[in-house]
């Protein structure tokens, strides 16, 4: 039975109301301000409630729910300083153009004038990782402006909403069911840029279409993409950073821009033309002496023919049938040679994923300085469904994966970890055990932030001992398998690539979290 304004308080109204609008789990890490909350959401018993021991696995893990669920998961989060703590990985999910929504408390209205020792000035903590920021102003009106929240989380591309909740606007009673707001649609198709993209395809200079987003997450979407290529002789790449792509057996592989300046810039070089789908242009992570930014050349001519706001998969549609050009069908990747018995190497390690990675696996890829190395087993491997890190702030892969465990119970999770990221958001393992969910985790241990090491080269430094020891994890040793066992995942660490292999194989067929330290 519904109940009334009158014996409904703020916070009941808002998840009811978020309820009927499509939201049933909630990641949290609540703190006093939000108990109200905490009750509402056990008395109405309307979303899966999962605990996070940090913000940011909290975050993280709504990130990897968003992206498998393709909807968007609310988020609990108490005052400024969780919020900062959360801000690494909603960064990511920013990035990631995945939608969310945060309920972040605050000090009861009242309150909010005595400075306690929590005060802060949470809209100014929210706004640089959000989209949309409001603050609650009355019990009657919050579940509104939850309503608001949400259709602009849904609407394209994903954002992030950031409402604000006082603690006395979620007590209070006089709280109101609020209607489900309309999502804004993707921009439609600009003819101009339609035209502008087959002058550029019938130029005779070598050109590249430039995918993300939507695109890589629709076979059908990709078939039309390579007919394109098929029957223009252009190019096909990805952005470095992408949130999901469809890959394996049964799928079209697709080569990324590389992270490395030097092979992005030389990736890039040949092209005078590029055409954009759902992706900016392609940009530096970093700026290094003599480095240009941006990474295509300054004479390549770029049009956008859907910006990241518009419908990448119907833009390409449109594209090929002006073209008279017809969907492709994919060709299966050679699977490389199973290994031999050996030690766990950046040559060997690729091999042995496209054998290990199970059917429909969501495949979660944290792997950093062994990316080069593991990306290309993607293609080869069974069907499966490849999450990386979008925003660049390391720490979310192990939250990444719980979250999309949620969204996926039946398909079988696996995390490709380098072991320094895995250090800033480990107590995701403790989720996965208290959900119990089928993820299992590949430390690759380098023991090192070896990624690091390259960039000090090439911002031209020389470094000695000193520097190189502000890099190096093996003092102490890390021991990832102890990690785990204190948060209830059972480990094994492994050397060699066959055990890798096996282990991965035998993981995933279990129920339940397991992690793996693989040492490279």
């Amino acid at each position: 039975m519904s109940k009334t304004p009158e014996t409904m308080n703020g916070a009941e109204s808002v998840v009811r109301s978020l309820h009927a609008g499509g939201v049933d789990v909630c990641f949290a890490n609540p703190g006093t301000s939000e108990m109200q909350f905490v009750d509402a959401l056990d008395r109405t018993k309307l979303m899966r409630c999962v605990l996070g021991l940090f913000e940011g696995v909290v975050t993280g893990a709504a990130d990897g729910y968003a992206r498998m669920a393709q909807k968007p998961a609310v988020t609990l989060l108490h005052l400024a300083p969780g919020f900062a703590n959360a801000a690494a990985n909603l960064h990511n999910a920013r990035k990631a153009r995945v939608p969310m929504l945060n309920l972040v408390g605050d000090h009861a209205l009242r309150h909010q004038k005595y400075d306690a020792p929590l005060s802060a000035d949470v809209e100014g903590a929210c706004a640089p990782f959000s989209d949309w920021v409001r603050s609650g102003r009355d019990a009657g009106s919050f579940a509104a402006d939850a309503m608001t929240a949400l259709a602009v989380a849904q609407s394209k591309p994903g954002k992030i909403a950031s409402l604000i909740a006082p603690a006395d606007i979620g007590w209070d009673a006089g709280g109101k069911m609020a209607a489900v707001v309309a999502p804004h649609a993707a921009a439609p198709l600009d003819e101009r840029a339609l035209d502008a993209a087959i002058r550029a395809l019938e130029s005779g200079e070598k050109t590249v279409l430039l995918v993300g987003s939507s695109v890589l997450e629709s076979p059908d979407a990709m078939a039309v993409l390579h007919g394109i290529a098929a029957k223009t002789g252009a190019d096909i790449l990805a952005p470095t950073s992408n949130r999901r792509i469809e890959r394996g057996h049964g799928h079209f592989a697709i080569n990324k821009i590389p992270y490395p300046i030097n092979a992005a810039l030389e990736c890039l070089a040949p092209y005078r033309r590029a055409i954009l789908v759902e992706t900016p242009p392609p940009v530096a992570f970093f700026a290094y002496p003599s480095k240009p930014s941006l990474l295509l050349p300054t004479d390549c001519h770029t049009v956008t023919l859907a910006a990241v706001d518009g419908d990448g998969p119907a833009a390409l549609a449109a594209l090929a049938d002006c073209i008279g050009a017809k969907a492709a069908t994919p060709h299966d990747s050679e699977r490389p040679a199973r290994p031999q018995a050996g030690a766990i190497t950046l040559q060997n390690l690729g091999a042995a994923l496209a054998h290990a990675l199970p059917e429909n696996a969501i495949v979660v890829d944290e792997a950093v300085s062994s990316g080069g190395a593991t990306f290309p087993a993607g293609d080869s491997a069974a069907p499966n469904t490849w999450l990386a890190l979008t925003g660049g702030s390391i720490g979310i892969g192990i939250p990444l994966s719980a979250g999309a465990a949620i969204a996926c119970p039946d398909r079988p999770v696996i995390t490709l970890q380098a072991d320094g990221s895995a250090m800033y958001t480990i107590q995701a393992l403790w989720t996965q055990a208290r959900e119990n969910s089928n993820v299992t985790t590949v430390i690759l241990a380098n023991q090192s932030y070896e990624i690091l090491k390259g960039e000090l080269h090439n911002v031209g430094a020389q470094p000695g001992p000193d520097a190189l020891s502000m890099l190096n994890l093996d003092r102490p040793q890390l021991d990832f398998v102890a990690l785990a066992k204190g948060m209830g995942v059972p480990g094994i660490r492994v050397e060699d690539i066959t055990d890798l292999m096996r282990t991965i194989e035998d993981a995933a067929k279990e129920p339940g979290p397991f992690l793996i330290e693989a040492m490279l």
